[in-house]
Formats: C-alpha cells, structure tokens, sequence
C-alpha cells in the first residue's frame, strides 16, 4: 500500500526544525506523565489533552506507538507529547478547556476538542490560526484529502480559516447480527448499500430476537446528554426528513434562522421511538415493533453495546471503536453487518435540504494549539506531523479511530488495521451521508435544552407535542438573544 510522505520536508518546516533545534537540548529520553500539568518539564516537550483511550495509545510502549509514529514522519525527536488525561463525557471536557483557555492558563498547548463545540473556542479567539501557521502542503493535504464534514467545525464560520485540525472523525453506524436476521427469514445483504426502512428494520429484529431467544433487540443510546442531542436523536430525525433549524445551510451561523423541532416529521421521529421502547402505548405509531428495552433512556455508548457484544441482543446503534470491538474473530467476525442509519422518507420526500434517507451522525476530535502556549512552534510540529498519512494509519491501527482522509479507510488491509478495514464501503457511505450537529457558540447551551426534551419524551414524561413545542419556544429564546446582542 502507499503511503503519502509529500509535504514532510517543506521548507517551512524545516525553518521551524533548525529553530527548535539551535534553542533546546535533547529530550529525546523524556518519559511522558500522564495527568499532570507538564511541572518542571523539558523545554521540548508538548502537553495536549485527551482521554485514557487515546492517551493509551500514544504512549504505548508497543510497536507501534503513536508517538513513535510521530517521530518517523518527521517530528524532532527532542520533541515530546505528555498527556494531560482528561474524562471521557465530552461536556466536562469543553468546561476543562473553557477554564483553561479562559484563564490564559497553558499548559495544555494542544486542546483535544470535541467536533461540537470547537467553534465557540474559534470565536472567542481561543484558538491559534492554523492557515496563518501550518505549512503550504500541510494545509494543501488537509484541504483537499480531509472529509469536509469534519473541516467545517475546525474552520471559522466567517473566515474559513482552519482553527484546529481533525484528529478522527466519528460515523454513527448501525450493527447487527447478520446470521441471527437472516435465519429469521430476512435477506440482509443489500442493507450494507440500501438500508431498509425503519418498519422492516424494526420487524426484522423483532422477529430475529424472538426466534433466538435473546434479552435484546435494538440497542442504543438514549439518555439525557450530548450524544442523544447530537448524534442518535439528530440521526432518527434527519431520517424522517426532519431538522432542528431547517436545512444544512443552517448549521453553523446562529441567529437569523428558523426554528424547525415542531414540525410533524421531528415528532413522528420521537413518536417512532416510543413504539420503539413501548410498543403499542400511548404516543406511539402503528406499523413499528417493540424492539428497544426500557434502559436505553439512561445508556450512553458502552452501556448499549455491552448487550450487543455480549450476544444479548440482534443491533446496536454505536460508533467505529464498536466495530473494531465486535467485528474480530474472537466476537462475530463476519457474522457482524455494518450499516448507515435506516430511514423514514428519502431524501427526495423530504422537505429539507441534507434530511431524509439513511443518515449518519458526525462526530469526531479536533487538535486546537492553545495562542497562551509559549511552545507554539513544537506543538505546531506536532500538528504537521499527525497530518501525515503513515500517523493516521497508526492512529488507525492501534486505536481504532477513524482517518479524517477517510479514503485511508477503503485502501487498508483488515490484517493490518483489523475489522473496520472490511466495512470501508459502509464508512465511505456513511461520510457521504454524514449529518453534524448545529456547532454554533450556542450548540452547548442549545444541545442541553434538545437532549432534556427528547428524553422526556421517549420517557413518556411529556407527549412529543409538547416536548417539541416548547423545546421550539425555547429555541427561539436563545436565537433571538444573539441577534439582540448582535453577536
């Protein structure tokens, strides 16, 4: 397989190598400490934030480590990343970052921001401007090889100007238990190109749980939190044809924009997954099946595909890691089908633009440089060098995270990167149908009010309704403060 080595020896790197060079000593035997706040380290070494999951991975005393992986396409190798580990709940991760970067406090030099809400930092000036920063054939590279879903929550919404770099995009996918539907009677093997609809989903899993005689049908996550707001509910509802402020024209710019959740094709949405969780109760639909247990109005990500890996239930709604995890030898191996999102009308029946069909929700980290840093140029270096090719493998490779050049995806080989490699139509699919969250300054603020709702509902504590009328009410509240403010 080749592996793209253009841009490393640019002369806008190397003017910045024979700086650091001439001004520090080697640090090359430094070890990194996980945790802290980078006290009484080397002049070279770089603080950056992120999970146990990716600090894992960067130093991993394996081969390969992503650190290693750093340094062999051209990173200095006085030059070191220490890890400041961070929770995995994505909201206390923004409020860490806020308190830093509101503070002028760094360490950290590099945020590891989550998708949603690396635009608030990017207007609050909070962010180092990379096109102003990153070589000629970095930013060449990153412009024309990155999914351009994940480029729009690092770039300026007025400028374009790239504020941070795409460390892993995230595709929602649906897996199921193909040998489990297809012994009940289903044929699955056009769902991988064409998913079915909603209604025959739902029957085939019913049916499949039923003949197997498992605990579970579908699970996924619906609990009151960011990934409800953002990327399971955004999904079901851009499914139907719905939007929470129009089309996708709509999504990054606040303010001047309509307020869409109370339209018919948001509440059968919601309407759908209570037949889902309750069956043939009130707020519900004819024609969709009893699938989903009671609990996933309180599960997140691993809580829903604990049932799923544990071969206690036929689907699982989750995200690339969990593909990785069930779709090796030692799980279901080919037994496990990948799929984008089933739907509800096709995008030609649908009333906006970027709704209808089959969907999958964006997620995904971006690597922010901290402008309070006084080691800008090595946590920079450190930027160009994860914008190689043969990092992302890496990243790939031992973590299971997704490359932002998704076509990485479709040229690795499942023996080198493992189980995801063997679903590269799919992640090629499910980019192109990929749909973000509204990742304005007011998402975080805008993203609570959504998630509260939507859990009421699918708890059945307010009829979708109300839940949707209200929420509208309260949405147009926080539209029209922006353009009091004029912000």
């Amino acid at each position: 397989m080749g592996r793209d080595t253009t841009g490393q020896c640019d002369r806008a790197r190397l003017r910045r190598r024979s700086f650091l060079a001439a001004a520090s000593a080697s640090t090359a035997g430094a070890v990194a400490v996980t945790g802290c706040l980078g006290r009484g380290r080397s002049p070279n070494t770089v603080v950056m934030t992120a999970d146990s999951g990716v600090a894992g991975i960067i130093h991993s005393g394996d081969d390969p480590s992503v650190q290693q992986a750093l340094w062999d396409a051209g990173l200095d190798e006085d030059i070191r990343i220490e890890i400041q580990t961070v929770v995995s709940d994505s909201a206390s991760r923004m409020q860490t970052a806020q308190s830093a970067l509101e503070a002028g406090r760094a360490p950290p030099d590099i945020h590891m921001m989550d998708s949603g809400w690396t635009i608030p930092f990017v207007l609050r000036n909070q962010t180092v401007n990379l096109t102003d920063e990153l070589s000629d054939g970095v930013l060449e590279r990153v412009n024309t090889q990155y999914l351009d879903a994940i480029l729009e929550t690092a770039r300026h919404p007025a400028t374009g100007e790239l504020h941070a770099l795409p460390f892993f995009p995230d595709l929602g996918f649906t897996l199921y238990r193909e040998d489990l539907i297809e012994d009940a009677g289903y044929d699955t093997s056009n769902w991988p190109s064409e998913p079915p609809s909603w209604e025959e989903f739902s029957a085939a899993v019913r049916d499949a749980r039923d003949q197997a005689a498992l605990n579970y049908g579908f699970t996924t996550q619906a609990a009151a939190y960011e990934g409800l707001s953002c990327c399971t509910f955004n999904e079901v509802m851009t499914s139907w044809g719905g939007a929470y402020f129009g089309g996708v024209n709509n999504l990054f710019t606040a303010g001047d924009r309509p307020i869409t959740v109370d339209e018919e094709r948001c509440i059968d949405a919601i309407r759908m997954m209570r037949s889902f969780i309750e069956g043939e109760e009130e707020n519900t639909m004819d024609g969709y099946a009893q699938i989903c247990p009671s609990a996933i109005v309180q599960w997140t990500e691993q809580q829903s595909l604990n049932p799923f890996a544990g071969g206690e239930a036929v689907s699982n709604r989750n995200w690339s890691y969990a593909i990785a995890e069930t779709g090796t030898e030692d799980a279901f191996g080919e037994n496990l089908g990948v799929m984008t999102r089933p739907y509800a009308v096709s995008q030609q029946e649908a009333a906006y633009d970027g709704t209808g069909g089959t969907i999958a929700a964006l997620g995904g980290w971006n690597l922010a440089v901290s402008p309070f840093s006084e080691r800008q140029e090595q946590a920079l270096q450190v930027l160009e060098a994860f914008a190689t090719e043969d990092v992302m493998l890496t990243v790939f490779e031992v973590g299971g995270y997704l490359p932002p050049n998704l076509d990485l995806v479709a040229e690795a080989s499942p023996d080198e990167v493992g189980p995801v490699a063997r679903y590269g139509d799919v992640v090629q699919q499910a980019s192109e149908n990929a749909v973000p969250r509204p990742a304005t300054d007011l998402w975080p603020e805008q993203s609570a009010l959504i998630y509260q709702s939507v859990n009421a509902a699918y708890r059945g504590k307010q009829s979708p309704e109300v839940a949707m009328n209200d929420l509208a009410d309260e949405l147009e509240q926080s539209e029209a403060e922006v353009e009091t403010n004029g912000n």
